[in-house]
């Protein structure tokens, strides 16, 4: 497996990364396809890897590598805005040492050993099912067939009634997804593990995400305030009750629409959304939340440096992780699904 370590597998020639990536189709669940190299390039860092897909679902090949993950100091420092903005923003709250507290609230240093794996490039709803119009209708919700109707013809990109239905346009198309009661996450990952796929541990989503850096975040110490955040990006998505709000922004062919949802460098999107959660397996198995705090720093103003650090590779947990309700969190939880390749006997090794 030493060719699917990070330093080796960059060196390799494109020949024997497809072959690589060819023997390693031969070991996977079934109607997993090899789709063949692309390349991936973001904050610096490029890769390229190669593209597989499993119902219409996409992975890409994440190599293995010996890391350092966590922050515990600045690696080239703060610019002049970003210390600017966060020295006001937590003295707000009495806090004097501003180091301190950041290494506080980050992922603790450590060395570790991260295998090679195929990691889904987009997360899974745990809360909200896809389903066809008419499973939709069937559901026998009155309001949804004017819903549907009216967001048809609205140009909207998105519609959403709160824990009942989404509608979004797709290429054309018009998803729905219809909010799923009742579902337990021991289930999620039993079924999961059944059918040959397991869910990221907390390491190997920080490595995946960040890529090790040992900045604050992966392009740097400093913010990039000239990106577009969602809830905080322009112009500002209208909003129609309490209870539905809609986005009319897109992004092009890409249909992604801030800056943080984009593709990583691996060729992984991550909700780059302090509302949502990605579930992990901590190191008892347990399931952690990674990548959000509930939307606890942007709901208290705390401006976008402070309320997207939870959304950084470097943040550890959501403080009141022990306390926290899945089935309240249920819309705001996902996963994504990975395969391990380190204890696959791959021909020609």
């Amino acid at each position: 497996m030493e060719a699917l370590t990070r330093n080796v597998w960059q060196g390799l020639s494109e020949q024997d990364k497809q072959e690589w990536m060819r023997r390693i189709e031969l070991q996977l669940p079934e109607g997993m396809k090899y789709e063949g190299l692309q390349t991936f390039e973001r904050y610096g860092q490029r890769t390229q890897t190669g593209a597989f897909t499993h119902d219409e679902q996409r992975f890409v090949f994440v190599p293995g590598d010996q890391v350092t993950l966590g922050w515990e100091k600045w690696h080239n420092g703060m610019d002049e805005e970003t210390s600017e903005e966060l020295h006001e923003t937590v003295s707000e709250y009495g806090v004097q040492n501003v180091d301190s507290f950041l290494a506080s609230q980050m992922s603790p240093v450590r060395e570790v050993n991260i295998g090679p794996m195929l990691v889904e490039c987009e997360t899974i709803s745990l809360g909200w099912i896809e389903v066809t119009e008419e499973e939709a209708f069937a559901q026998e919700y009155e309001d949804f067939p004017k819903a549907l109707a009216e967001f048809k013809e609205s140009g909207l990109n998105e519609y959403e009634l709160h824990l009942v239905f989404k509608l979004i346009q797709d290429r054309g198309e018009v998803r729905i997804l219809w909010f799923n009661e009742g579902i337990e996450l021991e289930d999620i990952v039993r079924e999961e593990t059944a059918d040959g796929f397991s869910l990221l541990t907390e390491d190997e989503w920080e490595y995946v995400y960040g890529g090790g850096c040992r900045t604050l975040f992966p392009w740097g110490d400093s913010f990039d305030y000239t990106m577009r955040l969602r809830h905080l990006g322009k112009p500002e998505r209208p909003v129609q009750s309490e209870q539905a709000s809609v986005n009319t922004e897109t992004d092009g062919e890409n249909h992604h629409l801030y800056d943080l949802e984009l593709s990583n460098f691996f060729g992984v999107q991550f909700a780059g959304d302090p509302y949502k959660y990605e579930l992990t397996l901590g190191a008892d198995g347990e399931v952690m939340p990674k990548g959000g705090d509930g939307g606890a720093l942007i709901c208290g103003g705390t401006g976008p440096l402070l309320s997207f650090l939870p959304s950084a590779s470097v943040f550890f947990r959501d403080v009141n992780v022990d306390d926290l309700d899945w089935e309240d969190l249920m819309d705001a939880l996902y996963y994504r699904r990975v395969i391990r390749l380190a204890d696959m006997k791959l021909d020609g090794e």
